[in-house]
């Protein structure tokens, strides 16, 4: 008997266990991403609200061991349907369509949805709305009345993705009114939001918790309804959804502050903040005809300047360029149309959003692509870094399209022209600027709320400049220079203004060379100063490396060939980010001092030492290319190593190395063009500049061309003929 009942507890063993493990596994559950007060990211950068409270405390009373994670309503519905996640409380209103593909828990939180508009607008019913736009979360309860009631009431609807940009769609004017569920917008409203409701609302349904219908973690509702229910008879529950809801409750919120009142005015506490911009950007920032930079930015934050009473000085050097000099203390601010992202704001710091941004789609002109379901299999360009990217990444799987990043929008373009790309994504008014200024696109799809844009500074730095910005923004709102600013550059009638450049002069090669020799002449002679100065020095590095590597102590020659290995295994373009950038960020790391480098020094240095590495093995390679017998013959005679190699070797390895030389030389040259990475304006990144105000890129580049091949043939036989003099 003993026995027999050994053998079935033996036989039950492996199920025992693997129920004690089924236990004792951590419970995926997914959320939304910003539904306050239900889950929403505070001002600590941690996830807080009604539905973290109530499974934190279903957690606490029934054991679990739980990992919620928040990456939005669409993506966590799919996770618990796809077995990437086991169940889901993300303020899910249970319905009969639902309750087929899940099994949701007893409800805990009986929800209305109501219109909501601006303060400055009221709709007091749905007549109201007749031939307006009512924008809605998409797969809402709220969407689905809006739905059955669109056609009594006449409005069209707007869905989307996530709150925020319903809500930023509604500031800016995209939408007459948003619908959302009523504790959301009355949360929003006492965090200072600008949302009026004037209307009852609807009573739509009950949230639940659930899970996949059929799934091993049904059991999971089960438990929740028991916690639930001793949640709602010991009124836990009442004070979670009171502390959120409460008209008083003093939570902080991941919602912005209010704008900041015009009249105030911050002391400065430098004589000059350096303010880092994009070099092409148009309508923000871009170059006119006369080789100035303009836009919305340039004039916004020199008219912020003038009436902060601070001093600026504004560089040009690209996005990442002008990112990377804010990080590394190169640059004390930047305004560069970025917009405002969660995970920028672990970075910098954010002024008040000065432009509410849309992303768009475009396409050529012949092109059939009319939704985003079109772009199945199909690549999208978009530019690295930006709101776009963050949109076409987030609904990549939803729709299947393939995706192609650019670091600067000038290229993104010429690639849709080309064919490499099926359609771009980019802020709507830099692809309006691009299609006035004749680049052959169109705009299939209505554009997408992508974010706000602000002037921001390196995390804990500066806040004074923050604080002059908002000042200044505040201020230039009431005055209504702000209004000017935005209509000099995105008003239908531009031909006035700086924005409308003369590009019709531009259509030709003659064209481009009138209007931008100076400018080219510029990028030229920092080209040659860079690929001169750097060559020279490099000449110098690679006889001393080359020399100890032909040296006959062991120690000099592990040191030019450790030297030869690292800087001929970095990419130049790295070696140059890395001084440029890396070096500044170590330093202040180590002193807490803030050290930035010059570009063209460090354009210089990484020129000279990539080159220098080359020149080593030249060097060596000439050396031991002179019989090895003359040595020996020669210290045979009693004349000493030094004397050997300056009077005997060096004299025939000279004239062995001098065509590398010169070789070396084209390729510095021809190196240049990688420096311009980290924001030097040399010729080719000055081409690049112009291409962004007029589109002419294949004209552009054909002069580029044709401007290197000259000065490359001309120095090549100005070497030749050197090197023909010493040979005789």
């Amino acid at each position: 008997m003993k026995k027999k009942f050994l053998a079935i507890l033996l036989a039950l063993f492996p199920i025992f266990a693997l129920g004690v493990a089924v236990q004792a596994d951590t419970i995926k559950i997914v959320s939304d991403t910003a539904y306050a007060p239900f889950e929403f990211k505070d001002s600590d950068q941690t996830y807080k609200g009604i539905d973290v409270d109530i499974i934190n405390k279903v957690a606490e009373i029934k054991g679990w061991d739980v990992n919620m994670t928040f990456p939005g309503f669409d993506a966590a519905v799919n996770a618990v349907q796809s077995g990437q996640a086991d169940a889901i409380m993300a303020g899910m209103t249970k319905t009969a369509e639902r309750e087929k593909v899940f099994t949701m828990s007893d409800t805990y939180y009986d929800t209305k949805v109501v219109i909501a508009t601006t303060k400055s607008k009221t709709v007091q019913s749905y007549e109201e709305l007749k031939g307006k736009t009512v924008g809605v979360k998409n797969g809402t309860a709220a969407q689905r009345f809006l739905e059955k009631n669109k056609d009594k009431y006449g409005y069209k609807i707007k869905t989307f993705d996530t709150g925020d940009l319903m809500y930023n769609s509604l500031s800016a004017g995209a939408v007459d009114g948003v619908m959302d569920d009523q504790p959301v917008i009355e949360y929003a409203i006492g965090q200072g939001q600008d949302l009026k409701i004037s209307m009852k609302g609807e009573a739509v349904g009950s949230f639940a918790f659930g899970v996949k219908k059929g799934s091993k973690y049904e059991h999971l509702v089960t438990e929740f309804n028991e916690a639930l229910a001793q949640m709602k008879k010991d009124g836990s529950l009442d004070d979670i959804i009171k502390k959120w809801t409460a008209s008083s409750s003093s939570v902080s919120s991941a919602i912005p502050e209010t704008t900041t009142k015009s009249g105030q005015q911050a002391a400065p506490v430098k004589s000059k903040y350096i303010i880092a911009s994009d070099s092409s950007f148009a309508p923000f920032v871009f170059q006119n005809d006369s080789n100035q930079y303009t836009g919305i930015d340039m004039d916004l934050i020199k008219a912020i300047a003038e009436d902060q009473g601070f001093t600026i000085e504004v560089t040009n050097p690209g996005f990442d360029a002008a990112i990377n000099a804010v990080q590394s203390g190169q640059a004390d601010g930047i305004i560069a149309g970025m917009s405002v992202t969660d995970a920028r704001k672990a970075t910098f710091d954010f002024s008040e959003p000065y432009y509410t941004a849309n992303s768009i789609l475009a396409v050529t002109e012949s092109s059939d692509i009319q939704s985003y379901e079109d772009l199945k299999g199909k690549t999208v360009g978009v530019k690295n870094g930006t709101a776009s990217q963050t949109f076409l990444t987030e609904n990549q799987s939803k729709y299947g399209y393939k995706i192609k990043t650019f670091s600067d929008g000038s290229s993104m373009y010429d690639s849709l022209n080309s064919g490499s790309v099926a359609a771009i994504m980019d802020d709507e008014p830099v692809v309006k600027y691009a299609i006035n200024q004749g680049k052959k696109m169109k705009t299939p799809i209505e554009g997408t709320p992508s974010g706000q844009v602000a002037f921001a500074v390196k995390k804990g730095s500066n806040p004074e400049l923050v604080e002059m910005f908002n000042n200044g923004l505040a201020n230039l709102k009431e005055n209504g220079k702000y209004q000017k600013i935005l209509d000099k550059y995105l008003a239908a009638n531009t031909d006035s203004s700086e924005a409308a450049s003369s590009t019709a002069d531009e259509t030709t090669v003659l064209g481009l060379l009138q209007n931008n020799y100076k400018q080219l002449l510029s990028g030229l002679g920092v080209t040659l100063a860079l690929a001169l100065l750097s060559f020279a020095i490099a000449m110098v590095i690679g006889i001393i490396f080359g020399m100890f590597s032909v040296s006959p102590y062991k120690a000099l020659r592990w040191i030019a060939e450790i030297f030869v290995d690292v800087i001929r295994g970095i990419p130049l373009m790295i070696l140059a980010a890395f001084i440029f950038w890396g070096i500044p960020n170590l330093i202040e790391s180590i002193t807490g001092q803030q050290s930035p480098i010059n570009d063209f020094v460090a354009g210089t240095i990484a020129l000279s030492l990539n080159a220098g590495a080359y020149i080593a093995e030249i060097v060596r390679g000439g050396i031991q290319a002179v019989p090895v017998g003359q040595m020996e013959a020669s210290r045979s005679l009693g004349i000493s190593y030094s004397k050997t190699m300056r009077k005997i070797i060096l004299p025939q390895a000279t004239k062995i190395m001098l065509p590398n030389f010169v070789n070396q030389f084209v390729i510095a040259l021809k190196d240049t063009t990688i420096v311009s990475a980290i924001g030097l304006v040399e010729l080719f990144q000055t081409g690049k500049i112009i291409i962004a105000r007029n589109y002419q890129s294949f004209k552009m580049y054909a002069i580029l061309a044709v401007l290197y091949l000259v000065i490359i043939t001309l120095l090549t036989r100005l070497a030749k003929r050197l090197e023909k003099r010493i040979n005789k």
